[in-house]
């Protein structure tokens, strides 16, 4: 198991490293000059020169990459050009918004899906599992912005049991800021959460065909005993794959919902230095949103590989 978690987790610094240069060296070929963006059309040429040569764009692009990877390193990811702020400090401010929401709704999406599809799979052909595939299906057609907007309506506006909007920071009231990030989590959840009951459903119902199902039921299990003592562990083999692949999607989709909730979180922050042409905030927190995916999916091959020993044991023969 060491010995597959640290080819992993090489796996992962190289992935990184591929990654920061791919982000830095795409922004940097885009048209256009931030220096002469942030002074204006009016601006005269030596003032132009003289911001890039304070922001270090007057430097070969290679040399600003190595500077930029070398900060990465120590922690130190520069200042933003617009806001005039340490960015290490703005991304640590904005995650307190975007983290805990992507976290949330990983975890909501996953208390509602797997036991939807676990029923469905159970209930196979009844009315409880077409009505179940019917719901899911509407769950992954419709946007996760219109569910938030639809959540704003219901739960905001007639019934006001929720803010509509904003945020109010953890260290003021935890229990505002956790009021404040329901009605996000669940636009997030939702439709992830019907994607996870259909791919729950398809893996359990190949699971009850299997062959170790049919002798657990002749050694005197019912039916939905094997399936919750053998079938649902094997099941989630491919269920924690697409765990992982859909904690990206809820990373993009906080860029929607946060605008539509006005939270200050990293999809705000990287749509406000878009428009202000910030080429080192965007990069350094499309970066920071990469590295998460890239985490989570190597927390998911560990995973993967605790539920499936073959996968550990395909690892030290590759080792021997």
């Amino acid at each position: 198991m060491i010995g597959f978690a640290a080819k992993r987790f090489f796996g992962v610094v190289a992935t990184l490293i591929f990654a920061a240069a791919f982000i830095f060296f795409l922004l940097d070929i885009l048209p256009g000059d931030p220096a002469r963006f942030m002074l204006g059309i009016n601006a005269t040429d030596d003032a132009v020169a003289a911001l890039r040569a304070e922001l270090g764009l007057d430097r070969p692009t290679w040399q600003r990459f190595f500077i930029w990877l070398f900060g990465l390193v120590q922690g130190d990811l520069g200042t933003s050009f617009s806001q005039r702020m340490p960015v290490t400090q703005l991304l640590l401010e904005r995650m307190q918004v975007s983290l805990p929401l992507a976290l949330g709704a990983l975890t909501l999406s996953t208390l509602i899906g797997l036991p939807i599809g676990i029923i469905a799979a159970q209930n196979r052909g009844k009315l409880g599992d077409t009505l179940s595939m019917v719901l899911a299906q509407i769950g992954i057609a419709i946007p996760n912005f219109w569910f938030a907007m639809l959540l704003v309506l219901m739960f905001a506006v007639t019934w006001r049991i929720f803010p509509p909007g904003g945020f109010v920071p953890w260290a003021e009231n935890p229990w505002l800021a956790l009021r404040s990030l329901v009605l996000p989590a669940i636009a997030l959840a939702l439709p992830q959460a019907a994607i996870l009951a259909r791919i729950m459903r398809t893996a359990l119902v190949d699971v009850m065909q299997a062959d170790f199902i049919r002798t657990a039921r002749a050694k005197g299990l019912t039916q939905s005993q094997a399936v919750w003592r053998h079938g649902v562990r094997n099941a989630l083999l491919p269920v924690l794959t697409i765990m992982g692949l859909q904690f990206a999607f809820l990373i993009a989709g906080t860029i929607i919902v946060e605008n539509v909730f006005y939270l200050p979180g990293l999809g705000r922050l990287i749509f406000s230095a878009i428009s202000a042409r910030d080429l080192i905030v965007v990069r350094s927190a499309i970066l920071v949103l990469v590295a998460m995916v890239i985490l989570v999916m190597f927390i998911v091959d560990l995973t993967y590989a605790m539920v499936d020993p073959r996968i550990r044991t395909a690892g030290q023969s590759d080792e021997g």
